[in-house]
C-alpha cells in the first residue's frame, strides 16, 4: 500500500508530503508533479515521483495501484473546467481499486461560486463508488498573509466582508487534516469540516496586525463591486476576482465560520492562531 499525493509541488502538496514523511518512510510516498524538476528535492529525500497532468486524464493510468490511499488536492486552474480535470483522476484511482481517495473541498456552507466546482467535483466521487474523504477546507491565513505588502504600504486592510468573521487556519493545519487521514484507519466515506479554532473579523486582523507592527492599520469594508475593481487593477483576470469578491460576500454572511472543530481533532493539535499567523508572515 502506498499514499500518492497529486499537486505535490504546490503550496499545500508539499505541506503534505513534509507531514507525510514524519509518519511512513519516504519509499511509501508518491508524489504526483508535473514537473520532475520542480520534486527533485523530494526524490533525494527517497520520495517516489510520478508525472501527469489534470489536464491529460490519460497520464494517470499507472499512477495509482490497488490498495493506494490517495490525496486529489484540488486543481488551481479555474478557467480550465476543474470538475472534469479532477474526474479524470477519480476515473484513474477507480480503474486501480484504490483504498480510499481524499479530495481538498470547500465548506459545505459556502454558497459562493468558488464552491461550485468543488460540490460538481464530490459528486462525482460519491458517484464513483470509490472509497471517500471529503477534507472541506476553510480558508487559509495565507490567502491574507502572503499578501501584506500593500497592506503595510497604505496602512489599511480592505476586504468586502462587512463585519463578517472566518475560521481562517494554515496550509500546514489543513495538511495535518489530511496527512491523519492518509495515515489513519476509519476515515473511509466520511465528511471532514475543516476550519480554525477560532473565528476572526477583518477589524481584529487590522488590529493585530497593528499590534504586532506598531503602524496604525485600519479595516476598510467596501461593496463586492468595488472589491472587485480593486482586485482587477491589482492585475487579477476579472473572473478570478470575481470569484475572490464573491467569497468575501460569503464571509460576510457567515459562511466561513467552521465550528466542528474537525481539523484540530484530526491534526491532533490546536490550530493556528491569528497571531501567530500574523506573526510568521511578519518575518517573512
Amino acid at each position: 500500500m502506498g499514499i500518492v499525493v497529486t499537486g505535490a509541488t504546490g503550496k499545500l502538496g508539499r505541506h503534505v508530503v513534509e507531514q507525510l514523511l514524519e509518519k511512513v518512510p519516504a519509499e511509501q510516498i508518491t508524489a504526483v508533479v508535473r514537473d520532475k524538476a520542480r520534486a527533485a528535492d523530494l526524490a533525494e529525500r527517497g520520495v517516489q515521483l510520478a508525472v501527469a497532468d489534470y489536464n491529460a486524464p490519460e497520464t494517470f493510468a499507472g499512477v495509482f495501484a490497488a490498495g493506494d490511499k490517495v490525496l486529489l488536492i484540488s486543481g488551481n486552474e479555474f478557467d480550465k473546467g476543474r470538475p472534469a480535470q479532477h474526474k479524470g483522476v477519480i476515473d484513474a484511482a477507480k480503474a486501480a481499486g484504490v483504498a480510499l481517495l481524499a479530495y481538498t473541498s470547500a465548506p459545505g456552507s459556502l454558497t459562493a461560486a468558488l464552491a461550485d466546482d468543488h460540490r460538481a467535483t464530490e459528486e462525482i466521487l460519491l458517484g464513483s463508488g470509490v472509497p471517500y474523504t471529503l477534507l472541506r477546507n476553510g480558508w487559509y491565513f495565507e490567502n491574507y498573509t502572503e499578501h501584506l505588502a500593500p497592506v503595510l504600504e497604505h496602512g489599511a486592510v480592505v476586504q468586502a466582508a462587512g463585519e463578517g468573521r472566518v475560521s481562517a487556519a494554515s496550509r500546514a493545519d489543513y495538511a495535518a487534516a489530511a496527512a491523519a487521514v492518509l495515515t489513519g484507519e476509519g476515515h473511509e466515506n466520511k465528511t471532514y469540516e475543516l476550519g480554525g479554532d477560532t473565528a476572526f473579523s477583518f477589524a481584529e486582523y487590522a488590529a493585530e496586525l497593528s499590534r504586532q507592527t506598531g503602524r496604525e492599520i485600519a479595516y476598510h469594508p467596501v461593496s463586492v463591486e468595488a472589491f472587485t475593481g480593486i482586485l482587477t487593477g491589482a492585475g487579477l483576470p476579472e473572473p478570478l476576482a470575481a470569484v475572490f469578491a464573491g467569497v468575501d460576500a460569503s464571509i460576510e454572511k457567515g459562511e466561513l465560520v467552521v465550528s466542528t472543530g474537525d481539523l484540530s481533532r484530526l491534526a491532533g493539535r490546536p490550530t493556528t492562531s491569528l497571531e501567530q499567523a500574523v506573526a510568521d508572515a511578519l518575518k517573512g
